[in-house]
């Protein structure tokens, strides 16, 4: 944790203690966040961490045991933690509230009371409660909920219907709780593209814009330009790791990707590598770049052909890069291909009677026009009949 402590005085007199965690460069937009029954534990204190590694001011509270009373008394105290942040040195720009559970519910009664500019509830403790907010709330907000939470859908559903600046997401097969990692039912599948679409909204209602077209780039020059390990770490958060989807090479930690780097990648391509651009989307937190990867064969390639002796022989193999971002650093990459193509071209792998296929692959596309359902014996049966 790398945090600290204040004190925060509430309007009916009350102090309570907040953990603050402000981003490296100092200074950045807000976030309240609101801990679920649990209170202010480890959990939240590492998810203000990651918002602050995101490039945000978080204020994250130690709630009350018990629920404020319905009335002024209750509004002015949820003004006073926004207050409480907009008064931080640190802060600079809008303001958004976050809640899990509990904190859910009364993120939503801040974003129906407060001035906020955005905010998220992921899976309210009690969402009947939060019914009441919905027609007065105004700025954007994100609700998360847990399938098991499907009681609520149906007057989620007629609560939130027709409202452009709400947006509902329900997580298949979870529970209340399931973004939380050291959870009997934390799911990361869900839990990650819960924090995508958070992050999503945050950046396009409070920013800050991260020029990630440009970060990706640069590491992509320190990797094959320079092939300089020194100048590619530094792209990256202090533990990022990379995973070759088909061959499981990679690393996970700093030292374990920087010795894969330096000993199994960077210096492992062959000379005559060469990437071929095809697309490149680029969202609130990752890129996703389509390319075709050429090489020769004529070194042994550690992370893609892992033991395989140099065979000489040249391939062009369609890949595709999910980079995800923290901020304005890399945190992890997925990269993905066809290994049995890759196989083929080299000459280890007999193509007769398998579905698979060569160099055709990465031709076709770029070359949509090419044939399709050439390995399909099938697809003459189809010809002339309706369609």
């Amino acid at each position: 944790m790398s945090g600290t402590f204040i004190d925060i005085a509430l309007r009916d007199g009350t102090t309570i203690p907040a953990y603050v965690a402000q981003p490296a460069k100092g200074s950045g937009p807000g976030i309240v966040l609101l801990h679920d029954a649990s209170g202010l534990d480890d959990f939240v204190r590492r998810s203000a961490d990651l918002y602050a590694e995101e490039g945000y001011v978080v204020l994250a509270p130690q709630l009350p045991d018990h629920d404020p009373k319905p009335g002024g008394v209750a509004a002015e105290n949820f003004a006073a933690l926004v207050d409480a942040l907009r008064a931080l040195p640190q802060h600079a720009g809008k303001v958004a509230v976050i809640g899990y559970g509990r904190g859910g519910r009364f993120a939503t009664r801040i974003a129906a009371q407060a001035d906020v500019d955005c905010a998220a509830c992921y899976y309210a403790d009690d969402f009947r409660a939060c019914l009441a907010d919905i027609p007065t709330i105004r700025c954007p907000i994100i609700f998360h909920f847990a399938e098991a939470g499907a009681h609520d859908q149906r007057e989620a559903e007629a609560a939130l219907a027709g409202r452009q600046h709400i947006e509902r997401y329900v997580y298949a097969g979870t529970s209340a709780g399931f973004i939380v990692s050291d959870s009997e039912h934390f799911d990361k599948p869900a839990a990650l593209m819960a924090y995508s679409r958070t992050l999503a909204m945050l950046r396009k209602v409070l920013g800050p814009h991260f020029d990630l077209n440009h970060l990706w780039e640069q590491h992509c020059y320190f990797e094959f330009g320079t092939r300089d390990v020194d100048a590619v770490m530094p792209t990256m958060v202090a533990e990022p790791y990379v995973n070759h989807v088909p061959t499981m090479t990679g690393g996970v930690g700093h030292d374990q990707l920087k010795r894969f780097y330096r000993y199994h990648f960077v210096h492992s391509n062959p000379a005559d590598t060469k990437l071929i651009p095809v697309s490149r989307t680029i969202g609130a937190d990752r890129v996703v770049d389509e390319f075709v990867f050429c090489a020769t064969h004529s070194c042994e390639i550690d992370w893609l052909l892992p033991g395989l002796a140099p065979t000489g022989k040249y391939f062009e193999v369609p890949m595709l890069a999910v980079i995800r971002f923290r901020g304005d650093k890399l945190y992890n990459e997925h990269i993905y291909w066809d290994q049995a193509s890759v196989l083929v071209q080299i000459g280890v792998l007999n193509p007769e009677g398998l579905p698979v296929a060569g160099r055709q692959t990465a031709a076709k596309l770029i070359d949509e026009t090419l044939p399709s359902n050439a390995l399909m014996p099938n697809w003459a049966s189809s010809e002339g009949k309706p369609i």
